[in-house]
């Protein structure tokens, strides 16, 4: 269940996608450097929660960071885990700041929720400049650049002593800057020692609309960095510029390698590769985990004003052939219908569910 509480992300990644989102919130904020906050936004999610009796994990958030500075003013991403944890629905974050303490007492009471941090490199001179424009020269407006890596991974470390699980997430891997095995490896290292048992990761891709664009904000690092990464990006699918599948493969090798001699499992997020006319999901080859996420956690179904497990699944939707959380349409495994849902169809499935209860 995704949620986007601010639409634009004061981090200000030069890498960042949600510039090339088409709605006119992400508009403003590419032109303008505004994010836009929706009042209230809390009482939304809490009133389509009470409108559903079938829940996946809340999702903080696709697109832009769930505690980022405004998140200290309006408190979204905190009442918004509130009316998940309230009802006993779990909820999950990626984050590139440190997470409020509120936050995480209120995660560690349900047992499915976790927490996911994104990091791309330990040197934090590199790290700043590749947020808040820094590789350019200035800070993009209303950029406030994150945590530090000290701070992000001491945050990681204060969750994972809290009892909340920790995912690390070397996300993206951006070739030729921060893709040495040195580099994976002292990040896999640094995410173990500050709890993480699982690990994903992605290279960078490029909307291609805005090729030019991301490009040009890497010029900073060096004119011999933006002539190699215009040659790696040489594979086109579904709008984004990907780096070449030898190259890519060759990281999550390492990376797998890395995360197998130290105990702890690996998967991917949104990699591919063409196919003829398709694309075929690169975790076929590289995930050792049962969820790309490393965390199995079940479709829950309302019990009262709570919800509790469905079933004892591992969750794991894409490779399911018998739903035996009894949502039929998420045994995905079985055929290659429709992966993607939204509020309609939890409401369909509520609206299924209650049906045979009756």
């Amino acid at each position: 269940m995704l949620i986007n509480p601010y639409n634009g992300c004061s981090v200000g990644c030069i890498y960042c996608y949600a510039r090339a989102l088409p709605a006119a919130y992400f508009r403003l904020f590419n032109d303008q450097g505004l994010v836009t906050v929706f009042e209230d936004f809390d009482r939304v999610v809490s009133d389509q929660l009470d409108s559903i009796s079938v829940a996946a994990c809340g999702y903080l958030s696709p697109v832009c960071d769930p505690f980022q500075e405004l998140e200290a003013t309006y408190r979204l991403s905190e009442k918004i885990v509130g009316e998940f944890v309230g009802r006993n629905i779990p909820v999950e974050f990626i984050t590139k700041c440190e997470v409020p303490a509120g936050v995480i007492n209120l995660m560690k009471e349900q047992r499915h929720s976790f927490g996911q941090f994104s990091a791309s490199t330990v040197d934090e001179d590199l790290r700043r400049r590749l947020m808040a424009g820094g590789a350019t020269g200035g800070a993009t407006d209303g950029a406030t650049d994150g945590a530090t890596v000290d701070e992000l991974f001491g945050s990681m470390a204060h969750c994972a002593e809290e009892g909340l699980p920790v995912v690390l997430r070397i996300d993206p891997v951006i070739p030729h800057l921060t893709d040495s095995r040195e580099e994976l490896k002292a990040l896999v290292e640094r995410g173990i020692e500050s709890g993480a048992r699982h690990i994903v990761s992605s290279v960078m891709d490029i909307p291609a609309r805005m090729a030019k664009e991301v490009f040009a904000k890497f010029r900073g690092l060096g004119v011999g960095l933006l002539y190699d990464l215009e040659r790696a990006y040489c594979d086109s699918i579904d709008g984004y510029l990907h780096a070449g599948i030898d190259y890519r493969r060759r990281i999550f090798d390492i990376l797998r390698n890395l995360c197998e001699a130290k105990g702890i499992t690996f998967a991917l997020c949104m990699e591919y590769e063409k196919i003829g006319d398709g694309v075929v999901g690169l975790n076929r080859e590289f995930m050792s985990s049962v969820n790309c996420e490393g965390m199995d956690v079940p479709l829950y179904v309302r019990d009262g004003e709570r919800f509790s497990p469905a079933a004892d699944c591992s969750g794991a939707c894409l490779s399911c052939m018998d739903a035996r959380c009894g949502v039929d349409d998420l045994a995905m495994g079985r055929d290659k219908g429709k992966k993607d849902f939204n509020l309609r169809d939890y409401r369909r499935w509520s609206r299924d569910l209650e049906g045979r209860d009756g």
